[in-house]
């Protein structure tokens, strides 16, 4: 029988994600800077987080890995599964339990276990699948959509949950440069996976109105997600989070 699953919106592509009493976070993000603004209110901090059983981590960007602030969680010894180039800034931070990963392979925390899987994006970045207590789950980092990612499902059977970033993030600078999934594109992508449950994340973030007219350019409503997969996947049920209101995943 499968385990209980609860997912909580930190901010951006941060969660909480709890399958029994297992805890695990994703791509901590709590503070700001010049042109990173999450956008939105962010639900936690390191200092008021929950006993966690693992960190994923899928790369090295400041808005996924803000280590200088996660250094407030009371744990150094949290175990962390992350993409290679992580491991070392990690272990600068603090932190003593890092298992780096590339593209297919796997790790065991307990009887939690984590498989990297393929991400694209402007540094090297993997996505990561989430397994335990007879539940999986599908987390996207903020990747591109390619052609591995529309195999997983046949690699790992069904999600219960496919957490997708949505914002098609374009770097006006780099001859506007697509680095992040767009809407349609992650809605493509639900299509082939068809997890039970898709939740969208990596759209409310904001480089601030000179960054955003000037630098980067970015989808910010999750209702385009929201039409798109009413188009392309119109059996998979959207669930669009606010931050720090838990999503109790049934059955």
């Amino acid at each position: 029988m499968s385990e209980s699953l609860t997912i909580t919106r930190v901010a951006h592509s941060c969660h909480l994600i709890q399958i029994g009493d297992r805890t695990i976070l994703t791509d901590p993000w709590f503070s700001e800077r010049v042109f990173y603004h999450p956008g939105e209110p962010v639900a936690l901090t390191p200092e008021t987080l929950p006993r966690l059983d693992a960190v994923l981590i899928s790369h090295e960007h400041y808005d996924h890995c803000d280590l200088r602030a996660f250094r407030g969680y009371r744990d150094h010894d949290v175990p962390m599964i992350v993409a290679g180039p992580v491991a070392r800034r990690a272990r600068r931070a603090g932190f003593t339990d890092i298992t780096p990963l590339d593209a297919w392979q796997s790790a065991q925390i307990g009887d939690i276990t984590v498989h990297a899987a393929p991400g694209l994006h402007g540094v090297h970045e993997v996505t990561f699948i989430i397994e335990a207590g007879g539940r999986s789950v599908y987390f996207a980092g903020d990747t591109l959509l390619t052609p591995d990612l529309l195999t997983l499902s046949d690699r790992h059977g069904t999600f219960d949950v496919a957490l997708l970033p949505i914002n098609g993030l374009t770097i006006r600078t780099a001859r506007n440069r697509q680095v992040v999934m767009n809407a349609d594109e992650a809605a493509e992508l639900a299509a082939a996976l068809h997890p039970k449950l898709v939740v969208p994340q990596h759209y409310a973030y904001t480089a601030g109105p000179i960054g955003d007219r000037l630098i980067l350019r970015s989808d910010k409503d999750p209702a385009l997600f929201a039409n798109a997969m009413r188009q392309l996947a119109p059996t998979v049920p959207v669930a669009i989070i606010d931050t720090g209101s838990p999503l109790h995943v049934t059955p």
